[in-house]
């Protein structure tokens, strides 16, 4: 991949966004993500070889910039474990809140590059859910949680719950709002888990 310039690569990753939540990955093409851009066909083969470069490149980013900011929350001992995990949360949601498009992409999208180990944004959403998990453990030492959860299915049930719920609003966003859901997850989280 070349050295930016400027906002390309970033226009080029925001297009694309847009282009696969409206197209679906396989349907898009990179001619379309060029014309959503402004920029010439040729310009994206400068920044990403191809389609499945850029779509690593959209959840590279989602997970990393997810990871980085729920480590800052998670380092903050003045928060306890149920504060950090309702942080968490948030941080997913608010992410798709604000694009609504990114939330289409993660939830057709992300699952057709988790089985490729080459991946690069595959770590990066390991890292995310690991940390999840060392809250949560974090939480049952202080039996501010239930000690008893198993912590492989608590990580399993609820970041596939979110992918569900996404997944419903994707399809229906009038019937089902982000915020509602988010204050649902939020509620259903803790009073399962709370000592």
């Amino acid at each position: 991949m070349r050295i930016k310039e400027g906002n390309k690569e970033k226009d080029i990753l925001e297009a694309a966004i847009k282009v696969f939540a409206q197209n679906g990955f396989h349907q898009s093409t990179m001619a379309q993500i060029s014309e959503q851009a402004s920029v010439a066909t040729g310009s994206i083969y400068l920044y990403f070889p191809n389609k499945k470069e850029i779509l690593q490149s959209i959840f590279d980013m989602l997970w990393n910039n997810l990871f980085e900011t729920f480590d800052t929350v998670t380092s903050n001992d003045k928060l306890s474990p149920a504060e950090k995990l309702d942080g968490m949360i948030d941080l997913l949601f608010d992410r798709f809140i604000e694009n609504p498009s990114l939330a289409i992409v993660f939830v057709n999208e992300q699952n057709h590059l988790l089985f490729d180990d080459k991946n690069p944004f595959t770590n990066n959403y390991q890292r995310f859910l690991d940390r999840g998990i060392e809250l949560v453990r974090n939480g049952i030492e202080r039996k501010e949680f239930w000690g008893e959860v198993d912590l492989t299915i608590f990580k399993y049930f609820i970041f596939g719950a979110v992918r569900n719920l996404l997944h419903l609003w994707a399809q229906n966003p009038d019937k089902y709002n982000l915020n509602t859901i988010r204050k649902n997850v939020k509620y259903l989280m803790k009073h399962g888990l709370v000592a």
